[in-house]
């Protein structure tokens, strides 16, 4: 790959892999640049956004990219990783100052239907989203326990795009890439001039992945749920939850959380003049 130029860019969203015959992307990661464009970047390896390696979420990375000449969304650029360099990291301290400082830069919206008109006028394919109200969680079981022979073949693929990896190499990361055997659902509220509206949209945040994973290991098959609801439904919402909205390549109309974004909810400060009679 050419490199077009150099970008420092806050990691904001890694997800879990999730191909499927339906053409799925097979993952993202995304974030914000200096300049507060956002950025969606491929091919990025598994072995790059597993947790607790390479870099994470709230992390800056510096990477020479190009705009990706397939994907005509204005967010969607290849990456050199043979070039990325992992910087420091934005901190929770002093009460998500400074993440909401880039939280301030995101496109930001209070209703879902204002993201639709957004990437129907101007192709906008990555916001923020800040729901009325999270009602809850929903967990439904996977259309297949482990990955179909099919979606093997695009994780491969997806591997050694840019000559990454060799054949063989691929095949072994794959094969140690679980599939989490359930899907995670937020149903929320937004306002409409019409109402309130209910909305449904699929989690594929790596974390919610990765929170499955560790608490299916500590509790087993008939413990784990209670666990992650507690996190995912009473934690999380106990917080101004928000969501990191992505859609995808070839079905623009289907939207995904593609990250959960949960700073501490912040004291309303009345700033009304008292009277002194």
């Amino acid at each position: 790959m050419a490199l077009v130029r150099r970008e420092r860019i806050l990691i904001l969203a890694k997800t879990y892999p999730s191909p499927s015959a339906k053409h799925v992307e097979t993952s993202c990661v995304a974030g914000i640049c200096e300049n507060g464009s956002m950025r969606r970047l491929y091919p990025v390896p598994f072995r790059m956004i597993e947790q607790d390696q390479q870099f994470k979420k709230w992390q800056w990375i510096e990477v020479g990219v190009e705009k990706a000449p397939a994907d005509h969304r204005p967010e969607s650029h290849r990456v050199d990783i043979g070039s990325l360099k992992v910087a420091e990291k934005v901190t929770t301290q002093d009460k998500w100052a400074q993440r909401r400082e880039w939280i301030d830069k995101m496109p930001t919206f209070t209703s879902f239907d204002e993201i639709q008109r957004a990437c129907k006028d101007e192709q906008m394919s990555i916001a923020l989203l800040r729901p009325k109200q999270v009602l809850g969680l929903e967990i439904k079981d996977a259309r297949s326990k482990d990955w179909t022979a099919d979606e093997k073949e695009k994780l491969m693929r997806a591997q050694m795009q840019g000559d990454l990896f060799s054949e063989a190499q691929a095949k072994q990361q794959v094969k140690e890439l679980r599939k989490v055997p359930y899907d995670f659902y937020y149903s929320y509220v937004f306002d409409t001039p019409q109402g309130e509206q209910r909305c449904t949209h699929k989690i594929v945040d790596w974390e919610a992945g990765a929170l499955f994973w560790h608490v299916f290991r500590e509790h087993g098959p008939t413990g784990w749920k209670e666990k992650f609801r507690a996190k995912l439904e009473e934690d999380l919402i106990k917080k101004d939850l928000m969501f990191l909205m992505g859609n995808q390549h070839r079905f623009q109309d289907q939207w995904l959380i593609i990250s959960l974004i949960y700073p501490p909810k912040q004291a309303l400060v009345d700033t009304r003049q008292g009277s002194l009679f």
